[in-house]
């Protein structure tokens, strides 16, 4: 790796509520041995990081719950980053993203996305066999438990437009061009999708799809399906078909070339969401490129810009509706 980690902030469990809540004892025991063995410093706040020394290149990385975004990344303004990379979609709404973009811009501050399937082989390999008349379709599964998506909606509360298939929005803005101006056709798939009504944990009802499958096809000829399930496993598909409908490439995520490293992590770091161990190389490879962005200014290839989150957002709201009144109606 390009780069050390010296500093995590920890906003819940480092707070009084947070050490006596669920899980609070398992995050204590690995923070201090996290500190003990690799010398990383926890922090509750952004505020308490120590100031960045001459010569230092900083990069933050925030990942938290997209309603904490915009106040996360006003601290990390403060704190002489001179990256940061800004986990999807960036924030709940266009407005608060685009003023995001525009004080890092006036800062010299480049931001860049955690669009991790902008850099995964499956999408890659796929985008590279499709030729200009194929049709691309994107599958995106998590495994969750229908039991567990009442805590699933009310985490990402956003919609499912804004969290999980803004991945292949963003696929479809950074390299198809795709924009609400681009759009010239939106068909939704009613007999895949499915809209449910449920209370999360906290008490408050959430309303989301936890599957929806939708075809866009723009005024230049483009045309891309994209398919979200919340229930439908661990994998995601790349897959083109010609114009007879005949599929002619199909790749998954993950393939057998990664499976032995998927079960090395799960032995390794039992507990996680299948997610992040079939995620773990996309995710090395992104951070790599955006760190050696930040050390000497090389191009984060295929690396989202918050410009490009920007314009996915503006395509997830734009569809929101539209499929909603498709679906719903």
């Amino acid at each position: 790796p390009s780069t050390s980690l010296k500093y995590v902030v920890e906003p819940w469990y480092m707070s009084k509520n947070g050490k006596s809540s669920a899980g609070g004892d398992i995050f204590e025991t690995w923070r201090e041995a996290t500190e003990k063995q690799k010398g990383i410093k926890f922090f509750q706040s952004v505020e308490e990081v120590p100031a960045c020394i001459d010569g230092e290149r900083r990069m933050a990385i925030i990942s938290a719950r997209t309603s904490e975004n915009p106040q996360l990344f006003t601290q990390c303004l403060s704190i002489g980053c001179h990256t940061i990379y800004l986990e999807k979609p960036g924030a709940p709404s266009v407005t608060e993203l685009e003023n995001m973009r525009d004080r890092a811009k006036e800062k010299g501050i480049t931001v860049l996305m955690g669009f991790n399937k902008n850099v995964a082989k499956y999408s890659t390999k796929t985008m590279e066999k499709a030729k200009k008349t194929d049709h691309l379709t994107f599958v995106h599964n998590n495994n969750y438990k229908k039991e567990d998506l009442n805590e699933c909606f009310e985490r990402n509360s956003e919609g499912i437009l804004k969290n999980m298939a803004i991945h292949e929005l963003a696929l479809m803005v950074t390299f198809y061009g795709v924009t609400t101006e681009t759009i010239c056709e939106v068909d939704a798939d009613k007999e895949f999708s499915s809209f449910q009504t449920l209370v999360g944990p906290s008490g408050k009802e959430y309303s989301d799809f936890d599957k929806i499958k939708f075809t866009i096809t723009t005024k230049n000829g483009v045309k891309v399906s994209i398919a979200a399930d919340r229930c439908g496993g661990d994998d995601s598909i790349g897959i083109l078909t010609d114009e007879s409908g005949t599929e002619i490439f199909r790749h998954s995520m993950p393939d057998n070339e990664d499976l032995d490293k998927i079960k090395e992590l799960e032995e390794k770091n039992p507990g996680a969401m299948p997610y992040f161990y079939v995620q773990d190389r996309d995710y090395a490879i992104l951070k790599e490129r955006i760190a050696r962005n930040c050390i000497d200014g090389s191009p984060a290839e295929g690396v989202a810009t918050i410009d490009v989150a920007v314009e996915t957002l503006k395509l997830a709201e734009y569809l929101t509706p539209v499929l909603q009144k498709q679906l719903l109606n």
